[in-house]
């Protein structure tokens, strides 16, 4: 069996009052997702699934959000290796929260949740906190 899975979310970085560092912080974060393979590499995390904010539109400081999403066949039996790939992404960026719903068809939805403790960039080395819940949606009684 193989069904259709919707993975979408976003990550949110710190609010910098200084805007200078809070434009470079999110020049960085553009060019991290833009080393990212193209979508016809088919690889599991891809740029073309991410869309960044521009903060520098904004009169005032505010946090850069990237948003993202992208339709799988059945991912959640790579769902290991996706996480991993994506907190591999995580700890090139600069972020605080980072938030991911997946819509499996035949396992119901889950959300993923991380907060980072740190304004700067993570090393390798450092382990993520993953949250999850599940979010079960009752049918129609007949």
């Amino acid at each position: 069996m193989s069904g259709e899975s919707v993975v979408y979310g976003y990550i949110k970085d710190w609010l910098v009052q200084d805007r200078e560092r809070q434009l470079g912080r999110a020049e960085h974060n553009r060019r991290v997702l833009g080393s990212l393979p193209h979508a016809e590499a088919w690889e599991l995390l891809h740029r073309d699934m991410f869309a960044a904010s521009h903060p520098q539109d904004q009169l005032l400081p505010v946090s850069q959000v990237i948003h993202f999403a992208a339709t799988y066949r059945s991912v959640e039996y790579e769902w290991s290796t996706w996480v991993g790939q994506f907190e591999a992404v995580l700890k090139c960026l600069y972020w605080s929260t980072a938030v991911v719903h997946l819509e499996a068809e035949y396992h119901g939805s889950h959300r993923f949740s991380w907060q980072s403790e740190s304004y700067e960039l993570l090393t390798p080395e450092q382990q993520l906190g993953m949250r999850c819940v599940w979010e079960h949606e009752r049918g129609p009684v007949l």
